[in-house]
């Protein structure tokens, strides 16, 4: 059925924001009753001469700088998050860490990311996101080199690593706050992934670096060459977003938290399955570059060499994040947001209880699994997270972001601890580990849930 819909003409991507003409209808004839255009669509479309949109459609589009310098900053800033994991091996042996202090530093760091999404999204939604993207790339590259410096210990990597996090887990949401203010539904899943498959090119990145570094300059250097591309985040940061206005949407009197994002049935369900997601994907990151360099030493490789190619062959499980991200963004605005979240949920669990088994097998074996393994852990980011964009008011969406963030880096905090617990459980008695299986299922199990609420988002939005 068509229906008319009351659309400001200035407004960049009125419907990323509204798809629906009764809001929209209230909302823009409200604010703007004298400049309001009646335009018969049931989605409205974006102008095509708009400089901030994709253009093209499916798969082949046209080269947006806007987009490409946001993912470039969000590549250089994230190059840190990898840098611990790839050397984990070598600052296990180096700083006499058991596997439940060595989860404690990856935990600090997933705990700092939550914290600061909580309150810089928060903040955000009072006084936009621009200003605290920016606000928290400086900072986190400052504390970024702070790490390469002075992290010499466990006690120093935990606080500083923490710290890092702190700061540098801002740019995320406040990110995707932006993209979605500044694309439309229909191509903000296409937007949404090209931004989130850059952290896995930073990731790749990170990994592909201290496999060069950690055999020449063991972990000093390998902390050297790779933080010091967070204060290169920064400056595309500021380059690009230099020229670009970001509005503050307005709260009104009817309105409150409760109302929009703790009532609100599709919001939730999409923050309890992204606080599942969260504890699989972090804990797989967190673990598998020693989980890789244990199947090399099991295969006779030398323990040095082994943690700088097991850092090398998790950088490929990111450029299949790389792909996921970008291809399964896109593929939820052809087939659904919950379809896609459901079956590639349901992959990850599989690959989740069967992975830490295969240690001992043929070393191309483990590879293939760990590849299927991370596209279908990663897949559903960005969908989870355009999802949220869609169900949650604009007012109130970084608010929604903070208590997901919370929530998602919580349990993505607490699950590298786990990991390591069981890990150490598990090869009691033993010089190294050997046994990863139950481990990596304690990764799986929770991620059950994420299949749960995508299921269960899909009937309440047909219903």
């Amino acid at each position: 059925m068509w229906a008319a819909v009351l659309v400001h003409p200035k407004m960049r991507s009125v419907s990323g924001n509204f798809r629906l003409c009764p809001s929209a209808c209230c909302r823009w004839s409200d604010s703007y009753p004298e400049k309001a255009v009646e335009t018969k669509f049931r989605v409205i479309r974006p102008r095509e001469d708009d400089p901030s949109l994709i253009q093209g459609s499916g798969w082949f589009m046209k080269m947006d700088w806007w987009l490409a310098g946001l993912c470039s900053a969000r590549t250089f800033s994230q190059i840190i998050t990898m840098t611990y994991a790839a050397a984990l091996p070598v600052l296990q042996r180096e700083w006499e860490m058991s596997a439940a202090q060595a989860g404690a530093v990856a935990s600090g760091f997933q705990i700092g990311y939550g914290v600061s999404l909580l309150f810089v999204s928060t903040l955000a939604d009072r006084f936009g996101s621009k200003r605290m993207y920016l606000g928290s790339m400086v900072a986190g590259s400052l504390f970024t080199v702070a790490f390469a410096l002075w992290a010499r210990s466990y006690l120093s990597a935990l606080i500083l690593y923490t710290l890092v996090a702190l700061f540098i887990g801002g740019t995320y949401t406040t990110g995707l706050m932006i993209i979605s203010g500044r694309y439309p539904v229909q191509r903000r899943g296409m937007a949404t992934g090209f931004y989130i498959a850059s952290s896995s090119f930073g990731y790749m990145i990170s990994l592909a670096l201290s496999g060069l570094a950690l055999p020449l300059g063991g972990y000093k250097l390998s902390f050297y060459v790779t933080c010091g591309a967070t204060i290169l985040g920064a400056v595309f940061s500021i380059l690009t977003l230099a020229g670009t206005r970001i509005s503050i949407t307005p709260r009104e009197a009817r309105q409150s938290f409760a109302k929009e994002v703790l009532k609100n049935k599709s919001a939730m369900l999409l923050i309890s399955g992204y606080t599942f997601h969260a504890w699989e994907l972090l804990g797989m990151w967190a673990w598998s570059p020693a989980f890789l360099a244990a199947c090399l030493v099991a295969g006779g490789t030398p323990a040095l060499d082994a943690a700088g190619l097991g850092a090398y062959m998790v950088a490929v499980f990111h450029m299949a994040g790389i792909v996921a991200s970008f291809s399964m963004g896109s593929l939820s605005d052809r087939l659904g947001r919950a379809k896609v979240i459901m079956v590639l949920a349901g992959l990850s669990v599989l690959c989740s209880f069967t992975f830490g088994w295969s240690i001992g097998w043929p070393f191309w074996v483990v590879m293939a699994l760990g590849v299927f393994y991370a596209f279908t852990a990663i897949g559903d980011s960005p969908v989870l997270s355009v999802a949220l964009t869609e169900v949650v008011n604009p007012s109130y969406l970084g608010s929604a972001f903070g208590i997901r963030s919370m929530l998602g880096f919580g349990a993505g905090a607490v699950s590298p601890i786990v990991f390591g617990t069981i890990l150490d459980w598990t090869n009691a008695g033993q010089e190294s580990y050997t046994s990863w299986g139950w481990a990596f299922i304690s990764l799986g199990v929770p991620g059950v849930g994420a299949v749960w609420a995508a299921r269960r988002l899909s009937r309440h939005r047909r219903s």
